[in-house]
């Protein structure tokens, strides 16, 4: 992975691990008209959301202010992970929390902690605390075998074979079981049955359901008392969308009802998706889209609101489409029919992509090409990839390198690059030879590969580094900060640029005519 990939994934990281410099270093703080407005001397500087600001000096790490004056000084060695809005300090003995307004809620003696956004879970062996930040109190749950904090924000504990809930309005009473899952309610057991429980703690069915399990969203599939039932979660009293004596099964996302024997209707969360006579057979591709075959031959794709494609004749396959167009198979090959199951473009090729902006990326034996929405070869078969049209441009993979391509199939970059990476604002980052250059939306490039790392900011600010020095430039090269300094943070929030020097600060030591010495920092 590249050092500018690898720099782009890490922005997008929900959690941080922070190292500073030992080392102090001046910083210079510019406005947006890129006047100095201030130095500092801080050995590392890091912006952690709009809000949070951490700087390292000689004293150890503080919370900064808006103008970078340390605030809150944080206990620990370094951040250990920033979850909005707590952050978690590492130090000798272990991990410790303080909100992000700076108040110390955890010492730092733990082995784990996990966040939610009012509370914290704390771990120190077996042994667990809760933080509840209303409450302001941490409260000792005990030595426990596992806890979690579940998805609704409910803490699930386990202590041999019993389950508990620790945050409930009854925290000893104990389950079989509790199992956390997509939706908004947790599973819960006990020896009379299945029941759900609320983001409360409480209790919305009664565990008397002899199965039960999770589908999607808020519903719950079970079987009690000789027949299937489908339930949904509700805040107080879970409701029974639909009962049936009738087999329904449940298999990879998809319930079925047989009624005699025989496959009659389709089942959602609610109930019936589908109830037609005559089907053999449904087979799930996608979340919420079937292939429904009926014993005339006729197949169709059904949605989660009905008919995507209406069941025709002589179809092996149809897969999600879109703009109009689905991607069919017949006799082995690909085309695309409409929603009435008529071609649009005949089954020609070995697979086909859906369309994006009106172009479908095709494969013809090992290669890939492109066409129109008429069926027009706008790409030969010739490509190892195509990537969807986005902002009226492709991209193509041929004999590993990357080509930009508009829609009539001209391309934009005819020696091509080792990568091509989309963007914001239409933006590509384009790379050759381990270093990186930009393309505007366009597909002009407007900045040559020669840069070690890129990345856009605010208006057509581009932070640079070349022979290993960061430098501000503009979308046209044009140099704003010069190619001097060891960073560069854009502090939006409060509109500033900081920048970090590669030079030390200079301690002068003068005599005092008291005889004492003064220290003083350049």
């Amino acid at each position: 992975m590249t050092q500018t990939l690898r720099s782009t994934l890490l922005l997008l990281l929900c959690t941080v691990l922070i190292h500073f410099s030992t080392k102090a270093q001046t910083w210079e703080v510019y406005d947006y008209d890129l006047q100095l407005k201030s130095r500092l001397v801080y050995q590392s500087i890091a912006l952690l959301s709009d809000a949070v600001k951490i700087g390292k000096n000689e004293n150890g790490l503080f919370l900064l202010s808006s103008d970078y004056k340390p605030a809150v000084q944080l206990e620990g060695k370094e951040v250990y992970q920033f979850l909005e809005p707590w952050i978690l300090m590492k130090g000798e003995k272990g991990i410790g929390a303080y909100h992000e307004y700076g108040q110390k809620v955890l010492n730092l003696e733990f082995d784990e902690i996990q966040t939610y956004y009012n509370f914290l879970l704390a771990r120190k062996g077996n042994e667990y605390w809760v933080y509840q930040r209303g409450k302001g109190t941490t409260n000792y749950l005990g030595e426990l075998d596992e806890a979690k904090i579940s998805k609704v924000g409910q803490i699930i504990s386990r202590k041999g074979n019993s389950y508990f809930l620790p945050l409930s309005s009854n925290p000893d009473r104990p389950f079989e079981k509790l199992e956390d899952n997509d939706g908004e309610y947790i599973l819960a057991k006990t020896k009379d049955g299945y029941g759900l429980v609320n983001v409360e703690g409480n209790l919305v069915l009664d565990p008397v359901i002899d199965e039960l399990q999770h589908t999607k969203g808020n519903f719950y599939y079970g079987f009690d008392e000789g027949q299937y039932v489908l339930i949904e979660g509700d805040l107080v009293q879970a409701n029974i969308r639909y009962n049936s004596y009738h087999k329904i099964t449940y298999q990879d996302g998809l319930m079925l009802e047989y009624i005699h024997g025989k496959l009659r209707r389709v089942m959602e969360g609610d109930g019936i998706l589908l109830d037609a006579v005559g089907m053999t057979e449904v087979i799930r591709i996608d979340q919420d889209l079937y292939n429904v075959r009926f014993r005339d031959g006729k197949l169709g794709l059904l949605g989660i609101k009905g008919w995507l494609v209406n069941p025709t004749d002589s179809l092996e396959k149809i897969e999600n489409g879109s703009e109009g167009y689905f991607p069919a198979r017949k006799k082995g090959q690909y085309g695309f029919v409409n929603r009435e199951g008529k071609w649009l473009i005949k089954p020609t090729y070995d697979l086909s992509l859906n369309y994006s902006e009106q172009i479908a990326a095709i494969k013809s034996g090992l290669y890939w090409g492109a066409i129109d929405n008429y069926g027009k070869v706008i790409l030969n078969p010739e490509w190892e990839e195509i990537k969807a049209f986005q902002g009226g441009f492709g991209v193509g993979k041929k004999e590993n390198r990357f080509y930009l391509f508009s829609k009539d199939g001209n391309q934009l970059t005819p020696g091509g690059f080792n990568k091509i990476c989309r963007i914001d604002n239409g933006y590509f980052l384009v790379e050759n030879d381990q270093k990186v250059g930009l393309l505007d939306p366009n597909g002009k490039q407007v900045l040559s590969t020669e840069y070690e790392y890129l990345k856009r900011e605010r208006g057509n600010w581009v932070i640079a580094r070349k022979n290993n020095k960061s430098g501000l430039i503009d979308e046209k090269g044009e140099t704003l900060l010069p190619f001097d300094y060891e960073e560069i943070l854009i502090d939006n929030a409060n509109r500033q640029i900081l920048v970090r020097g590669s030079y030390q600060p200079i301690v002068v030591v003068e005599p005092e005519t008291q005889g004492r010495k003064r220290k003083r920092g350049n």
